[in-house]
């Protein structure tokens, strides 16, 4: 994972709203975009807006079945994001000593 992704990510990640999204949906398997809306108590079209920013930072996916479209957390992403987080910090962390 690249810089860019890794701040791409943090950013999505940085709104209060959009990571109770992000926690919603990675408690379940899968949501519907009326569920998020009827548990978080925002309107349709700002989920819409949160979901298209997490579903940017690779952090989602979205898929439409029939009427509905559910998103699912992208496990993958995040481990590949904590690796690089894990990666940032020791590099900036001073030489130990023997």
């Amino acid at each position: 994972m690249n810089y860019s992704e890794v701040e791409k990510i943090s950013k999505a990640l940085a709104d209060k709203t959009r990571l109770r999204i992000f926690e919603a949906i990675s408690a379940t398997n899968r949501v519907s975009c009326g569920d998020i809306v009827s548990m978080r108590g925002v309107t349709p079209a700002t989920v819409s807006h949160h979901l298209k920013v997490l579903s940017e930072a690779k952090l989602i996916s979205c898929r439409r079945e029939g009427q509905f479209v559910y998103s699912q957390a992208l496990r993958d992403t995040i481990a590949a994001y904590t690796r690089a987080l894990a990666k940032i910090t020791r590099g900036n962390q001073p030489a130990r000593r023997r």
